[in-house]
């Protein structure tokens, strides 16, 4: 007889009961409007995939510093509240739950997204290798600023004007982004930061920013119903460190003192446990004793394998999820899946974004 699928089955997150415990995971898509406020195409492209036991939005900026990208959202305004507002309306009128992942790029910007054309801010002024894409078209990235001692309390002070704007537009809880080399990361790794004060030099000191601006989101939200998202191996937007076990054992001990919602990682490789990436994540799922989503492009099969082998308790899906509305009823029915078209991933309209077809429909359901 077939097994139930446990990554179709119910999961108690926090105060949430989740469907299932497939989670879309956070995208940068690029099509938010004027101000950073998401668009009104947003409102049908979240509410179509509100079949997943949770949604993470795509990354929100908590402040105009923290934009990194063009036609990004954000949530600082009442505007933007406004705009997510209408989101998470229309995902809860389908039952779903959803989470805003709050974002600050830190060094991954240019001084053409910033305000007054001020330079991007970092824990240290090392310049990252690559382009910004920019109104003025590709821009290499420049040396950022590094924030002062007391300017430190007044960006954890962003992450919580973030948070309460989170809570005023509806949400479900948040994701605090610690990944993709972006501001908590730079703080986290000791390729990105070399400073000599309390936020420099050994990991526990690496480790307070991410521990600060935590506590300052969980004093709004409450701790279950917050998690935090990082990425312990990835080099992405030129990023490093000389012992991610020990940098992330402790960033993971840290935010286990918590209670949290949970600790989702993105480790492309972990759906095999002999992978390095699939060795940390053990690593870390000791240090971390809550809930654990994993992310790094898994499957139907490989998903149900890492949550019955213990190794995570729910898993995130990005692209499949953008190119299926309805990932979970399709795997729940064995069926194919569309393919997602990468020409469409980051701005434009509807074409890849909300027009993807839900099972047997030519239009999304």
């Amino acid at each position: 007889m077939t097994q139930p699928s446990l990554l179709l089955s119910p999961f108690q997150l926090g105060p949430s009961m989740l469907a299932n415990r497939m989670v879309m995971a956070p995208m940068t898509r690029s099509r938010a409007v004027a101000d950073n406020v998401p668009s009104g195409l947003a409102i049908e492209y979240y509410r179509q995939r509100a079949g997943a036991g949770l949604i993470v939005t795509e990354g929100t900026q908590v402040s105009p510093r923290g934009v990194g990208y063009l036609s990004t959202p954000g949530i600082y305004s009442d505007a933007q509240g406004a705009g997510w507002r209408k989101i998470t309306d229309a995902v809860h009128e389908r039952g779903g739950k959803i989470f805003a992942q709050l974002w600050h790029v830190g060094r991954i910007s240019h001084p053409l997204l910033q305000p007054n054309g001020d330079l991007p801010v970092a824990p240290s002024a090392i310049t990252p290798d690559g382009h910004t894409r920019t109104l003025s078209g590709p821009q290499p990235h420049v040396e950022p600023r590094a924030l002062a001692l007391d300017e430190i309390p007044e960006v954890i002070a962003e992450f919580a004007t973030g948070a309460r704007c989170a809570l005023n537009a509806g949400f479900d809880g948040v994701e605090i982004h610690g990944a993709n080399g972006y501001l908590i990361d730079q703080f986290l790794r000791d390729g990105t930061n070399v400073r000599t004060d309390g936020y420099g030099g050994p990991v526990e000191n690496r480790a307070r920013f991410l521990r600060e601006v935590t506590a300052a989101v969980a004093a709004v939200w409450g701790a279950d119903r917050v998690g935090v998202r990082l990425s312990p191996l990835s080099g992405f937007n030129d990023m490093s460190d000389s012992d991610p076990f020990s940098t992330f054992g402790q960033a993971a001990s840290v935010l286990d003192g918590f209670g949290l919602a949970y600790l989702h990682l993105v480790l492309v490789g972990s759906a095999n446990p002999e992978s390095d990436e699939g060795r940390i994540m053990a690593h870390l799922r000791e240090k971390f004793r809550g809930p654990l989503i994993a992310n790094g492009g898994y499957t139907h099969e490989t998903a149900e394998a890492a949550i019955s082998g213990g190794r995570a308790d729910l898993v995130s899906f990005g692209a499949s999820f953008l190119a299926n509305p309805d990932l979970p009823a399709r795997f729940a029915q064995g069926a194919s899946l569309n393919s997602p078209n990468p020409a469409t991933f980051y701005g434009g309209g509807a074409e890849g974004y909300t027009d993807y077809p839900a099972l047997g429909a030519s239009v999304p359901a």
